[in-house]
Protein backbone atom coordinates (compact mmCIF):
# COMPACT_ATOMS: atom_id res chain seq x y z
CA UNK A 1 0.00 0.00 0.00
CA UNK A 2 1.35 3.94 -0.60
CA UNK A 3 -0.84 5.10 2.48
CA UNK A 4 -0.97 2.93 5.50
CA UNK A 5 -4.38 2.48 6.61
CA UNK A 6 -6.00 1.91 10.19
CA UNK A 7 -9.41 1.57 11.33
CA UNK A 8 -11.26 0.40 14.46
CA UNK A 9 -12.99 -2.54 15.54
CA UNK A 10 -16.43 -0.53 15.20
CA UNK A 11 -16.22 -0.99 11.67
CA UNK A 12 -17.38 -4.40 12.11
CA UNK A 13 -15.02 -6.00 9.46
CA UNK A 14 -13.69 -9.38 10.27
CA UNK A 15 -9.85 -9.59 11.93
CA UNK A 16 -9.08 -11.63 8.79
CA UNK A 17 -9.68 -8.66 6.72
CA UNK A 18 -7.25 -6.18 8.32
CA UNK A 19 -4.74 -9.45 8.48
CA UNK A 20 -5.30 -10.09 4.53
CA UNK A 21 -4.53 -6.50 3.67
CA UNK A 22 -2.42 -5.02 5.84
CA UNK A 23 -4.57 -2.51 7.84
CA UNK A 24 -3.93 -1.87 10.98
CA UNK A 25 -6.76 -3.11 14.06
CA UNK A 26 -7.40 -0.95 16.58
CA UNK A 27 -9.95 -2.40 19.58
CA UNK A 28 -12.46 -0.98 21.26
CA UNK A 29 -13.75 -3.05 24.48
CA UNK A 30 -16.86 -4.43 26.30
CA UNK A 31 -16.52 -4.83 30.00
CA UNK A 32 -18.24 -8.49 30.60
CA UNK A 33 -18.59 -9.78 33.83
CA UNK A 34 -16.06 -7.29 35.60
CA UNK A 35 -13.24 -8.33 32.52
CA UNK A 36 -12.33 -5.87 30.06
CA UNK A 37 -12.25 -7.83 26.51
CA UNK A 38 -10.80 -5.97 23.38
CA UNK A 39 -13.37 -6.53 20.78
CA UNK A 40 -12.32 -9.36 18.04
CA UNK A 41 -9.39 -9.92 19.52
CA UNK A 42 -10.33 -11.84 22.73
CA UNK A 43 -14.07 -11.71 22.17
CA UNK A 44 -16.11 -12.63 19.66
CA UNK A 45 -19.66 -11.07 18.86
CA UNK A 46 -21.69 -14.45 19.31
CA UNK A 47 -20.59 -14.70 23.00
CA UNK A 48 -21.88 -11.02 23.37
CA UNK A 49 -25.31 -11.82 22.44
CA UNK A 50 -25.90 -14.77 24.18
CA UNK A 51 -24.65 -13.01 27.71
CA UNK A 52 -27.26 -10.47 26.77
CA UNK A 53 -29.62 -12.98 25.95
CA UNK A 54 -29.33 -14.16 29.24
CA UNK A 55 -29.70 -10.94 30.79
CA UNK A 56 -26.05 -9.81 31.15
CA UNK A 57 -25.08 -6.04 31.25
CA UNK A 58 -22.38 -4.96 29.17
CA UNK A 59 -20.55 -2.30 28.98
CA UNK A 60 -18.23 -0.41 26.20
CA UNK A 61 -14.96 1.56 26.48
CA UNK A 62 -13.21 3.20 23.86
CA UNK A 63 -9.51 3.01 22.58
CA UNK A 64 -7.04 3.93 24.75
CA UNK A 65 -4.48 7.01 24.29
CA UNK A 66 -1.79 4.34 25.32
CA UNK A 67 -3.14 2.05 22.23
CA UNK A 68 -3.37 4.98 19.69
CA UNK A 69 -0.03 6.68 21.41
CA UNK A 70 2.53 3.22 20.59
CA UNK A 71 0.79 2.24 17.40
CA UNK A 72 1.03 6.11 16.05
CA UNK A 73 5.31 6.15 17.36
CA UNK A 74 5.80 3.13 15.40
CA UNK A 75 4.26 4.06 12.15
CA UNK A 76 5.80 7.59 12.86
CA UNK A 77 9.48 5.86 13.35
CA UNK A 78 8.95 4.27 9.76
CA UNK A 79 7.91 7.40 7.90
CA UNK A 80 4.75 5.65 6.76
CA UNK A 81 2.07 8.08 5.48
CA UNK A 82 -0.72 6.47 7.43
CA UNK A 83 -4.86 7.39 7.72
CA UNK A 84 -6.75 6.28 10.10
CA UNK A 85 -10.64 5.74 9.48
CA UNK A 86 -12.56 6.76 12.64
CA UNK A 87 -15.71 5.22 14.07
CA UNK A 88 -18.56 8.29 14.74
CA UNK A 89 -17.45 10.84 17.18
CA UNK A 90 -21.16 11.09 18.00
CA UNK A 91 -21.23 7.79 19.26
CA UNK A 92 -17.78 7.34 20.83
CA UNK A 93 -15.17 9.60 22.47
CA UNK A 94 -12.67 7.42 20.29
CA UNK A 95 -12.00 9.85 17.44
CA UNK A 96 -11.46 12.71 19.93
CA UNK A 97 -8.80 10.56 22.04
CA UNK A 98 -6.86 10.03 18.06
CA UNK A 99 -6.49 13.27 17.75
CA UNK A 100 -4.73 14.10 21.12
CA UNK A 101 -2.17 10.96 20.75
CA UNK A 102 -1.77 12.37 16.86
CA UNK A 103 -0.63 15.55 18.65
CA UNK A 104 1.09 14.27 21.01
CA UNK A 105 3.63 12.17 18.43
CA UNK A 106 3.96 14.78 15.81
CA UNK A 107 6.10 17.34 18.84
CA UNK A 108 8.19 14.00 18.69
CA UNK A 109 8.28 13.76 15.11
CA UNK A 110 6.87 16.25 13.09
CA UNK A 111 7.17 15.14 9.72
CA UNK A 112 4.78 12.51 10.42
CA UNK A 113 1.55 12.25 7.99
CA UNK A 114 -1.01 10.83 9.33
CA UNK A 115 -4.75 11.87 8.60
CA UNK A 116 -7.57 10.77 10.70
CA UNK A 117 -10.89 10.95 9.25
CA UNK A 118 -13.89 11.28 11.72
CA UNK A 119 -15.84 9.03 9.42
CA UNK A 120 -19.86 9.76 10.86
CA UNK A 121 -20.34 6.44 10.31
CA UNK A 122 -21.18 3.60 12.52
CA UNK A 123 -20.56 -0.38 11.60
CA UNK A 124 -20.41 -1.43 7.97
CA UNK A 125 -20.80 1.99 7.15
CA UNK A 126 -17.59 2.39 8.73
CA UNK A 127 -16.57 -0.81 7.17
CA UNK A 128 -17.10 -0.09 3.90
CA UNK A 129 -15.04 3.16 3.97
CA UNK A 130 -12.28 1.43 5.24
CA UNK A 131 -12.31 -0.67 2.16
CA UNK A 132 -12.80 2.08 -0.40
CA UNK A 133 -9.81 3.71 1.61
CA UNK A 134 -7.88 0.25 1.11
CA UNK A 135 -8.69 0.27 -2.33
CA UNK A 136 -7.96 3.70 -3.16
CA UNK A 137 -4.01 2.91 -1.23
CA UNK A 138 -3.14 -0.07 -3.44
CA UNK A 139 -4.19 2.28 -6.37
CA UNK A 140 -1.26 4.27 -5.39
CA UNK A 141 -3.30 7.52 -4.63
CA UNK A 142 -1.76 9.95 -2.43
CA UNK A 143 -2.55 10.26 1.21
CA UNK A 144 -4.16 13.62 0.43
CA UNK A 145 -6.35 12.45 -2.38
CA UNK A 146 -7.50 9.17 -0.39
CA UNK A 147 -8.47 11.42 2.64
CA UNK A 148 -10.65 13.50 0.27
CA UNK A 149 -11.86 10.75 -1.39
CA UNK A 150 -12.64 8.65 1.57
CA UNK A 151 -14.55 12.51 3.72
CA UNK A 152 -16.80 11.95 0.63
CA UNK A 153 -17.83 8.41 0.78
CA UNK A 154 -18.20 8.53 4.39
CA UNK A 155 -20.86 11.87 3.42
CA UNK A 156 -22.82 9.32 0.72
CA UNK A 157 -23.74 6.70 3.39
CA UNK A 158 -26.80 5.82 3.99
CA UNK A 159 -27.68 3.38 7.49
CA UNK A 160 -30.77 2.51 8.14
CA UNK A 161 -31.52 -0.30 11.25
CA UNK A 162 -34.12 -1.73 13.03
CA UNK A 163 -33.46 -3.51 16.46
CA UNK A 164 -35.27 -6.65 17.75
CA UNK A 165 -35.72 -5.68 21.41
CA UNK A 166 -36.06 -1.73 22.13
CA UNK A 167 -34.60 -3.15 25.63
CA UNK A 168 -31.11 -2.30 24.95
CA UNK A 169 -31.53 1.28 22.91
CA UNK A 170 -33.11 2.39 26.19
CA UNK A 171 -30.48 1.17 28.54
CA UNK A 172 -28.27 3.29 26.19
CA UNK A 173 -31.02 6.26 26.80
CA UNK A 174 -31.35 6.39 22.89
CA UNK A 175 -35.06 5.92 24.05
CA UNK A 176 -37.59 6.13 27.07
CA UNK A 177 -38.27 3.05 28.99
CA UNK A 178 -41.78 3.70 28.71
CA UNK A 179 -41.04 3.44 24.57
CA UNK A 180 -39.50 0.66 24.74
CA UNK A 181 -42.49 -1.26 27.55
CA UNK A 182 -45.25 -0.55 24.68
CA UNK A 183 -43.16 -1.18 22.19
CA UNK A 184 -42.50 -4.50 23.09
CA UNK A 185 -45.99 -4.60 23.99
CA UNK A 186 -47.36 -4.26 20.32
CA UNK A 187 -44.20 -5.78 18.76
CA UNK A 188 -43.62 -2.59 17.25
CA UNK A 189 -40.31 -2.66 15.54
CA UNK A 190 -38.38 1.30 15.10
CA UNK A 191 -36.23 2.07 11.50
CA UNK A 192 -33.14 4.29 12.44
CA UNK A 193 -30.70 6.17 10.37
CA UNK A 194 -27.64 7.37 10.94
CA UNK A 195 -27.66 11.48 10.50
CA UNK A 196 -24.44 13.41 10.68
CA UNK A 197 -22.90 10.77 13.19
CA UNK A 198 -25.69 10.43 15.27
CA UNK A 199 -28.13 7.81 15.90
CA UNK A 200 -32.09 8.95 14.47
CA UNK A 201 -35.29 7.65 15.21
CA UNK A 202 -37.15 7.60 11.77
CA UNK A 203 -39.75 5.65 12.18
CA UNK A 204 -42.13 2.97 14.35
CA UNK A 205 -43.28 0.03 12.25
CA UNK A 206 -45.69 -2.86 13.47
CA UNK A 207 -43.97 -6.21 12.72
CA UNK A 208 -40.91 -7.25 11.07
CA UNK A 209 -41.77 -8.13 7.70
CA UNK A 210 -43.54 -4.72 7.61
CA UNK A 211 -39.92 -3.65 8.39
CA UNK A 212 -38.52 -5.15 5.49
CA UNK A 213 -40.47 -4.08 3.47
CA UNK A 214 -39.98 -0.77 4.47
CA UNK A 215 -36.38 -0.73 4.28
CA UNK A 216 -36.80 -1.69 0.69
CA UNK A 217 -38.58 0.84 0.33
CA UNK A 218 -36.40 3.47 1.85
CA UNK A 219 -33.39 2.27 -0.52
CA UNK A 220 -35.29 2.81 -3.51
CA UNK A 221 -36.12 6.46 -2.31
CA UNK A 222 -32.72 7.15 -1.10
CA UNK A 223 -29.81 4.65 -2.99
CA UNK A 224 -28.70 6.03 -6.47
CA UNK A 225 -27.31 3.48 -9.05
CA UNK A 226 -27.73 0.34 -6.38
CA UNK A 227 -26.93 -2.33 -9.04
CA UNK A 228 -23.55 -0.67 -9.10
CA UNK A 229 -22.59 -1.15 -5.65
CA UNK A 230 -21.17 -3.57 -2.93
CA UNK A 231 -24.71 -2.90 -0.52
CA UNK A 232 -23.44 -4.15 3.38
CA UNK A 233 -25.88 -5.90 5.98
CA UNK A 234 -24.64 -6.43 9.35
CA UNK A 235 -26.95 -8.27 11.97
CA UNK A 236 -27.04 -9.33 15.54
CA UNK A 237 -26.66 -12.63 15.28
CA UNK A 238 -29.75 -13.18 13.36
CA UNK A 239 -28.64 -14.60 9.90
CA UNK A 240 -31.92 -15.84 9.11
CA UNK A 241 -33.22 -11.88 8.75
CA UNK A 242 -29.66 -11.29 6.93
CA UNK A 243 -30.05 -13.86 4.13
CA UNK A 244 -33.90 -12.79 4.28
CA UNK A 245 -33.12 -8.96 3.52
CA UNK A 246 -30.18 -9.99 1.54
CA UNK A 247 -32.28 -12.01 -1.01
CA UNK A 248 -35.02 -8.67 -1.41
CA UNK A 249 -32.11 -6.34 -1.74
CA UNK A 250 -30.70 -9.34 -4.83
CA UNK A 251 -34.44 -9.23 -6.72
CA UNK A 252 -35.08 -5.54 -6.09
CA UNK A 253 -31.62 -4.14 -7.02
CA UNK A 254 -29.30 -6.61 -8.48
CA UNK A 255 -26.42 -5.13 -6.58
CA UNK A 256 -22.50 -5.49 -8.11
CA UNK A 257 -22.34 -7.38 -4.82
CA UNK A 258 -23.70 -8.20 -0.55
CA UNK A 259 -21.55 -8.14 2.37
CA UNK A 260 -22.26 -9.66 5.21
CA UNK A 261 -21.05 -9.55 8.21
CA UNK A 262 -21.84 -9.29 12.33
CA UNK A 263 -22.47 -6.20 14.20
CA UNK A 264 -19.40 -6.58 16.45
CA UNK A 265 -19.96 -7.10 20.31
CA UNK A 266 -19.12 -3.20 21.02
CA UNK A 267 -21.91 -1.36 18.59
CA UNK A 268 -24.29 -5.14 19.42
CA UNK A 269 -23.89 -4.09 23.31
CA UNK A 270 -25.71 -0.92 22.65
CA UNK A 271 -28.13 -2.30 20.13
CA UNK A 272 -28.98 -5.75 21.20
CA UNK A 273 -29.45 -9.66 19.63
CA UNK A 274 -32.09 -9.00 16.13
CA UNK A 275 -30.03 -6.41 15.25
CA UNK A 276 -30.21 -5.35 11.50
CA UNK A 277 -28.67 -2.78 9.31
CA UNK A 278 -27.90 -2.35 5.84
CA UNK A 279 -25.27 0.26 4.36
CA UNK A 280 -25.44 1.94 0.70
CA UNK A 281 -24.60 4.75 -1.04
CA UNK A 282 -27.34 7.75 -1.87
CA UNK A 283 -25.08 9.31 -4.37
CA UNK A 284 -22.12 9.09 -7.21
CA UNK A 285 -18.32 8.74 -5.69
Amino acid sequence: MNVHILADSASDLPIEYFQENSITFLPLSVELNGKQLEDQREIKPKQIYEEMRQGTIVKTSQITPSLFKDVFTELAKKGTPSLYVAFSSELSGTYQTAMMMRNEVLEEYPDFQLSIIDSKCASLGCGLAVKYAAELSKSGKSLEEIENAVKTYCQKVEHIFTVDNLEYLARGGRISKASAFVGGLLNIKPLLHVEDGKLIPLEKIRGRKKVFKRIIEIMKERGLNLQNQTIAISHGDDEESANEIKALIQEEFQPKDIYINYVGAVIGAHSGPGTLAIFFLNDEL
